[in-house]
Order: C-alpha cells, then structure tokens, then sequence
C-alpha cells in the first residue's frame, strides 16, 4: 500500500544531512527500527523508490526522516533536499530493517546512525537503556548531529570517533579491533551495526575476530 504525505517540517542537521518530517496517515502504524520506501513525484525518477529508515517513534503524530544529501549524485536525495514545506512524497508502509533485540552496543558511521534513532528512543521510553553504549563515526565535529539527545540518552557511553580532526573530545582515527576491544564491556549483548558501503562488514568481521558470536550481531538491510 501507498501513501501520498505532505512534508510539514523540513531541518538541516548538519551541512549534507536534512530531517524531514511527514505527514501520518491515520491508518499507519509502525515499530521502531522499521524502515519505509520513499518516491518523488518528479517524472525523472518514475518508478525510482529509496529505503529510509523511521527515526520517530509511532506515539509521535507525524512520521520523520534523516538522510544524508549527495549533490554530487544529482539523484533522489539531492532531489528530496530541494522539497519543501507543503510538498509531497509517496512512501510505502513499513517493514522490518533492524530487529530491536534490547540494549546493547550501537556502532554507527555517518546517517548509518539513523536506524538506531528510534531504537534508543524507544529504549529510553520504555526504560530499556541498561548499559547500552553507540561507537558514532565521522570525519569531522561538524558531521555529528543529534548530538545533545544522544549525549542525554547515554550519557558517557555517547562516544565519537573523527576520522579527519583531531580534538581533546572524541576519539581519532578508524573503529578497529584496537577501539572495539576497549569499548566494548559486556561480550553477550546485541550488536547493532549500520553505515556507508562495507562499513557493516568490516565492524561484523572485527566483532568475529574478537570472539563475538555471531548471533548477536544485527546488521540490518
């Protein structure tokens, strides 16, 4: 089934990352860490759809997106960063991306993060946090965003690594086995991971390198 929803908010996040908020059809349901296609109404992309994943919660009376824009692509996402307020999209219902197994460790490069939004609002909501810690990878401070709700739904487990900047705040470098080993404090909780290109392979291989079992690792779509 098909919706046609209106944007009625739309925020950049950073300078390539924009939040939309939708419109929410009354018979639309949905639990976190599911995901829905999206369409233009644009005859250059007939038939064209893309995942996104919802970062709201379904108590919320509006349905949101985070995505990152490619400019450089001239494609849908440089295509929905040109809406605004009052124009339409058509989205699908949603389906399953991530199963929400519980607390546990999140490791995030980039947008790959927005999968993990509506679990640990859904987490916190529900008082369901425990320990759970998110591994956030970016290049720069700049890239980071929802920082201040991650910060206060973790607290010190919130911990950022930049690939291109150094400062006394956050980590510097790649996540490796070298970082995965010293964050990592409990071997048995879930394993949440999601990012750009192979970034999910390469954390799952490293988490099997150091022994994790493989049924706790959720790598999503």
């Amino acid at each position: 089934m098909e919706y046609r929803v209106k944007i009625i908010e739309k925020e950049w996040l950073t300078r390539n990352v924009i939040q939309l908020r939708l419109e929410k059809p009354s018979d639309f349901s949905f639990i976190a860490g599911q995901a829905i296609e999206v369409a233009v109404d644009n005859p250059r992309f007939y038939g064209e759809r893309a995942p996104f994943t919802l970062t709201c919660l379904n108590t919320e009376n509006y349905l949101e997106l985070i995505l990152k824009v490619y400019p450089d692509h001239n494609g849908m996402t440089l295509e929905l960063s040109n809406l605004n307020k009052g124009e339409y999209l058509i989205i699908s219902n949603a389906w399953d991306s991530f199963t929400d197994m519980g607390a546990g460790m999140f490791i995030a490069g980039g947008t790959g993060v927005t999968p993990f939004v509506a679990l640990l609002r859904q987490h916190k909501a529900t008082n369901n946090l425990s320990e759970s810690k998110m591994l956030f990878a970016n290049q720069k401070a700049e890239d980071i965003f929802l920082y201040e709700e991650f910060r206060q739904i973790l607290g010190k487990n919130f911990v950022n690594i930049l690939s291109r900047e150094k400062t006394e705040r956050f980590l510097f470098g790649h996540i490796d086995s070298g970082i995965l080993e010293s964050q990592i404090d409990n071997r048995k909780q879930p394993f949440y991971i999601c990012g750009p290109d192979n970034f999910a392979e390469q954390i799952r291989g490293l988490l099997l390198e150091l022994s994790i079992d493989k049924d706790l690792i959720n790598i999503g779509y």
